[in-house]
């Protein structure tokens, strides 16, 4: 009969909505073509058409991907077990592009999209870096003059360059929010310098906020030679070259770690001017980030308790496990 629901038997399997979701997912989010998922799948380009016309029929795209894919789904379940962690989402990677942060971006803001809409006035805290920048550019517009967001860490160098990948500001502008970044360098110069910016008020009324807040967003990078902070400027040679010396695995906010997610007792740390770490948490801290060059940082903050949920993409995952 026309117009009537089709019966459990027409409906397609987990399987292929599983593959609708995944052939949808290259071509929306990871901008394929139906010829490069096709190649890339080992299926006909009709098959392709197929499944990304089932993907939209079946209502799992909408303005982003709203169907968890199986296997990330038990990767996330893993994590999640593994390392008693609030919550765990993980994305499709792109088989092309491994270290492809577009997927992890969504995913971050569709989180940080339901934690903003809120009404009631909130705080959030945030650090900075390549992904949480372009998950701040997947974010809808929302008018919430009520909530306050807070910079975890400092966007300049100690020269006074400033990095292109802030978050505050430009999450700020977003929602509509009162912004309060951090009036330092990631590295001080001296520790006496450090001494001197944490001494002012403003550092006081961070402190404050940080205590008030819901949650926190921060990325993460590995440490090496040409690694973010280092590459970007906030980091000197000697800088990078000490912290390998002293077998640092990664960096959140500019503090440094070793494998079992310790901060570093080094000179290094000791001139960072972000707000420091916590371990564990005393708020949702949620990491945002992934790639094969940052599974050892992401294993060794998660061994280290410095997060409570993550937020990274399928290979990314199937490594950490």
């Amino acid at each position: 009969m026309r117009g009537s629901s089709p019966s459990p038997s027409d409906r397609p399997s987990d399987k292929r909505r599983d593959d609708a979701a995944r052939a949808a997912w290259l071509y929306f989010i990871g901008g394929r073509t139906q010829d490069e998922i096709a190649t890339q799948l080992d299926l006909s380009r009709q098959a392709v058409q197929r499944l990304v016309a089932l993907a939209v029929s079946e209502k799992l795209i909408k303005f982003r991907l709203d169907h968890p894919i199986a296997s990330c789904t038990e990767l996330a379940a893993g994590l999640t077990e593994r390392y008693g962690l609030e919550f765990c989402d993980v994305t499709p990677s792109d088989p092309d592009a491994p270290g492809s942060a577009g997927g992890i971006a969504v995913a971050a803001a569709v989180r940080l999209q339901r934690l903003l809409a809120a009404k009631a006035p909130m705080v959030i805290c945030v650090g900075t870096g390549r992904t949480l920048r372009a998950a701040v550019e997947e974010l809808d517009s929302l008018d919430r003059p009520q909530h306050k967001v807070v910079s975890l860490v400092g966007a300049m160098s100690a020269g006074g360059q400033a990095s292109p990948y802030d978050v505050v500001m430009r999450l700020a502008d977003k929602v509509g929010a009162q912004r309060y970044p951090m009036p330092a360098p990631v590295l001080t110069e001296t520790v006496a310098d450090r001494e001197a910016l944490q001494g002012q008020r403003a550092f006081a009324v961070l402190r404050e906020l940080r205590d008030q807040a819901r949650a926190s967003f921060v990325g993460i990078s590995e440490i090496g030679w040409q690694a973010p902070l280092h590459r970007d400027g906030f980091m000197t040679d000697n800088d990078i070259s000490a912290l390998i010396e002293a077998e640092a695995v990664g960096e959140i906010t500019g503090w440094s770690f070793d494998a079992e997610g310790h901060p570093l007792d080094s000179p290094v740390n000791e001139r960072v001017a972000s707000l420091p770490l916590e371990s564990p948490p005393e708020r949702l801290t949620v990491i945002v980030g992934g790639g094969p060059q940052k599974v050892p940082a992401l294993k060794a903050a998660l061994k280290g308790r410095l997060a409570s949920a993550l937020i990274t993409d399928e290979a990314t995952a199937e490594a950490l496990l």
